[in-house]
């Protein structure tokens, strides 16, 4: 195997494994933490999803999340150069769906409303109905960006085996 192809192996092989991590912390946020925080009192549900917002900007998530998608931009620009090889069309559909429908989500949707959710008083009068508009919208997007995280490890994982 030649140098290059040695390390673009090592970059897919990256980047199939940070966007299976990244889906999977996704997954767990649509599968059972937004409804454990729902069953809390709205004050007791704002507070500890505003102490993860702030908890989650740690060099280890971000690193995940951006790394991934620093090597997806590489796999793409690589995918549009090589063309003409049998996993080009996986890669940067797999890179795309990541950078688009994960980053690109996150991105545009998920942290405005943890934004939003931030200036929040958790005691405050209207904090329940602001809080289950969060819920319902904040989750909805976390589905598209879990689904999109895993479906681009799926189509690199493809463009790995060709």
């Amino acid at each position: 195997m030649a140098l290059t192809s040695y390390w673009l192996f090592v970059l897919k092989l990256v980047a199939i494994l940070g966007c299976g991590l990244v889906a999977g912390v996704f997954f767990a946020f649509s599968t059972f933490v937004m409804s454990a925080l729902a069953r809390l009192q709205p004050a007791q549900g704002i507070a500890a999803m505003q102490s993860i917002n702030i908890t989650v900007i740690n060099p280890l998530f971000m690193m995940a999340l951006f790394g991934t998608a620093a090597a997806c931009i590489f796999l793409a620009v690589s995918s549009l150069l090589k063309w003409h090889q049998l996993d080009a069309a996986y890669l940067l559909l797999g890179s795309l769906l990541y950078l688009v429908g994960t980053v690109g989500v996150t991105i545009l949707f998920n942290v405005p409303l943890n934004d939003a959710l931030a200036t929040v008083d958790p005691s405050s009068t209207d904090s329940a109905s602001l809080w289950n508009r969060y819920l319902t919208n904040w989750t909805n997007w976390n589905h598209i960006r879990t689904v999109a995280a895993l479906a681009a490890s799926a189509l690199l994982t493809i463009a790995l085996s060709k």
